[in-house]
């Protein structure tokens, strides 16, 4: 297996690829693919990163920008959304070479935190939080949101403002 940064060639394949993956999804439609092309044409990509075995495309992550505060102070933030791995290679740990990579590669960024709305059982592995999360206003807060620190510096916030790019809006 391979994991790279996507290139602009491969966007075809990484939605294809969120396609298949969320195909028995609750939502029916290719919300996740589409999600994928909104924010490359938008511009808000800060990490998206393939799984590779031979030439075909078998994991993909994306992170994108957000507006974030923290304390009345910005900080440099991303969203995790969205993850795939293709149903024929699940629970090889693909995913997690793919989260791990993404986190490195927004360190590397500067990126300070990422958030995630998702199974708190799975992403708590890789150090997402319920309680980092909960100090920020979301659309997204509840339940399965959460943050995980990028930055070991970054104090933790009494309260904020975690927006996230405009394609979100558009999953409805």
């Amino acid at each position: 297996m391979n994991i790279r940064s996507a290139e602009p060639g491969d966007l075809d394949a990484i939605c294809a690829l969120h396609a298949e993956a969320f195909a028995a999804s609750p939502h029916g439609h290719n919300g996740e693919a589409d999600l994928v092309r909104w924010l490359h044409a938008d511009g808000d990509v800060l990490a998206s990163i393939g799984a590779w075995q031979d030439e075909w495309l078998i994991g993909h992550v994306l992170f994108s920008r957000m507006d974030v505060t923290a304390d009345s102070a910005p900080i440099r933030a991303t969203a995790l959304a969205p993850l795939a791995t293709h149903p024929a290679h699940r629970r090889q740990g693909i995913a997690a070479a793919l989260i791990e990579a993404g986190h490195d590669a927004l360190r590397e960024q500067g990126a300070e935190i990422a958030f995630v709305l998702g199974d708190t059982a799975y992403y708590s592995r890789f150090g997402y939080d319920l309680a980092l999360a909960a100090p920020f206003a979301s659309p997204f807060a509840g339940a399965h949101f959460m943050a995980c620190p990028l930055d070991s510096a970054m104090p933790r916030p009494q309260r904020g403002v975690a927006i996230h790019a405009l394609a979100f809006a558009r999953t409805g």
